[in-house]
């Protein structure tokens, strides 16, 4: 048989680039020493491509390879791939869902206490030298607050589900009301702000959902509000959360995800109020190994003619073209 030549944009993880090296023909874009000179040379050989959300796949890029037949990405969110030419040209987009769900979910959770409880900024303060001349002063809790979900997917479900042993209420919003599911929906975003005082975002990023959680939004949470983004940077607009957390329009906020990663705003690393994660939600040893692994099995089925194990729905798969 012969080989399969395969496109990494920039180094993934090491089992990742082993497995791949193992079972395909291996490039890497990233170490090229003329990127022009790359694609006129290998560009028309690759059949396959191996990505993450830090290396965006876009029309420009699946132009310059002519015979490429599927996208393997690693992470549940796809929004940097440009599903729509991938769709014209017949090639399938993976994803690697499910695998990832507990422990996002597990960081979310992690996320929202840290940020209510104030456990990093007393984490620094014991560190200082504070504690023997004064106690911490006492902190915000998640007692008697309403927890809102914006996108009860599988990872927002996961929350939920943990959320209960905390004994909250919890609300979400999405597309649509989702059956047997007895947490309290509504239509509107801002309806469900208006009803919460703790957002939690897990929403998929793209288009549809840039900007979403606006100044009003925010707003509407009000002074005691707290948001947590474990989804995509893009989903709030950044400069309406600088301001409304300056202002003292909300209470605080737990940032996993930015707009520029992994460039993040002087004025949020300034506030004392703002827990602020590297986008860390799924980037546990296990979690990330497991990922990989699907990223390979896709390709690898793929290449098998057994058809992806875990395609996109803007890509639907029938039959092998």
């Amino acid at each position: 048989m012969q080989p399969v030549d395969i496109l990494m944009l920039k180094a993934m993880h090491p089992g990742v680039m082993s497995a791949v090296e193992a079972r395909f023909t291996l490039h890497r874009l990233d170490l090229a020493p003329d990127p022009e000179a790359f694609f006129q040379e290998i560009g028309p050989r690759i059949r396959g491509l191996a990505t993450g959300a830090q290396a965006p796949v876009d029309r420009a890029l699946i132009a310059r390879l002519p015979t490429l037949e599927i996208v393997a990405s690693l992470g549940v969110g796809y929004d940097t791939i440009d599903t729509g030419a991938a769709r014209e040209r017949g090639i399938v987009v993976t994803h690697t869902p499910d695998v990832l769900t507990d422990e996002v979910a597990d960081l979310a959770l992690g996320l929202l206490l840290a940020t209510v409880r104030q456990i990093p900024q007393a984490d620094r303060y014991l560190r200082a030298g504070h504690w023997p001349r004064q106690t911490y002063p006492l902190t915000p809790t998640l007692r008697g607050r309403t927890v809102g979900i914006l996108g009860l997917g599988r990872i927002g479900r996961a929350i939920a589900t943990r959320l209960e042993g905390f004994g909250v209420a919890i609300a979400y919003h999405g597309r649509r009301r989702q059956p047997g599911v007895a947490y309290d929906y509504h239509p509107t975003l801002l309806g469900l702000a208006e009803a919460v005082n703790v957002l939690l975002v897990v929403a998929p990023g793209g288009p549809e959902t840039t900007g979403l959680v606006d100044a009003a939004v925010l707003e509407a949470l009000g002074p005691q509000g707290l948001v947590v983004n474990v989804a995509r940077g893009s989903i709030i607009d950044e400069a309406a959360l600088i301001q409304a957390l300056q202002a003292g329009t909300i209470l605080g906020a737990g940032l996993d995800v930015f707009a520029r990663e992994p460039h993040v705003p002087p004025e949020l690393i300034a506030m004392e109020h703002v827990v602020l994660l590297p986008h860390v939600g799924s980037a546990s040893v296990h979690t990330r190994a497991a990922m990989g692994k699907l990223v390979v099995d896709n390709l690898t089925a793929w290449f098998d003619g057994r058809g992806p194990l875990t395609p996109v729905p803007e890509t639907p798969w029938t039959t092998r073209p």
